[in-house]
């Protein structure tokens, strides 16, 4: 079996060698765009990468990391235009949409490690959201697109350690977050009990006489 490269470097001779790609990676592109926004912006996301990677596949270079990472790259340029659709999706995303998401995710096996990926990072949709650009596009390229630092780093053209600045800055961000979502709950709860038990005190209190 071809490598990506190989198909890469066979396509500049034989064009029509790069369906090899598509074939192997559309769904990956597919899915990490439409977890990002909706399934009509990753329809339309997925065909517009591989259109731009079948142009630009003569200047790929083959030294500079996973093809799974230039195409998730490219995506993730062309999601830019989608920003305010993004934001809006992961701030509406709700608990049976988290929940749906988890029984049906298929990331890597080592996806579980990953930060809040899949249904826990969507619990936080409204953090996720509030992140800066920079920092939300490596979480998510780490998270959804299963890609490890290297690979985020060679999706985003940046270095290993500016992926790692912003991976612990977004971390810190969602943590703070998911602290103060426990603290309500808490706080919701011993509210729920003090009422609970203020009832029953007001109904017991005629028999008590």
């Amino acid at each position: 079996m071809s490598t990506d490269t190989q198909i890469i470097e066979r396509s500049r001779r034989e064009p029509a060698a790069f369906a090899e790609l598509y074939d192997r990676h559309s769904r990956l592109v597919h899915r990490y765009a439409a977890r990002r926004t909706n399934e009509q912006i990753a329809d339309d996301v997925m065909s517009e990468t591989f259109l731009v990677a079948f142009e630009q596949r003569v200047r790929f270079d083959t030294s500079r990391g996973e093809v799974r990472a230039w195409l998730l790259g490219i995506a993730t340029t062309l999601l830019k235009k989608h920003r305010r659709v993004e934001a809006r999706e992961w701030r509406s995303f709700t608990a049976s949409d988290a929940a749906a998401l988890a029984e049906h995710r298929d990331f890597t096996p080592d996806a579980e490690a990953r930060l809040d990926a899949g249904a826990r990072m969507r619990s936080l949709g409204s953090a996720v959201a509030s992140l800066s650009k920079g920092d939300r596009d490596a979480l998510l390229l780490y998270a959804l697109g299963d890609l490890d630092y290297e690979g985020v780093a060679a999706a985003l053209g940046i270095p290993v350690g500016t992926v790692r600045s912003r991976l612990n800055r977004a971390r810190r961000k969602l943590q703070r977050a998911t602290e103060l979502q426990e603290s309500r709950r808490a706080n919701a709860k011993a509210a729920h009990g003090l009422e609970t038990r203020d009832g029953r005190d007001r109904t017991a209190a005629p028999s008590a006489r």
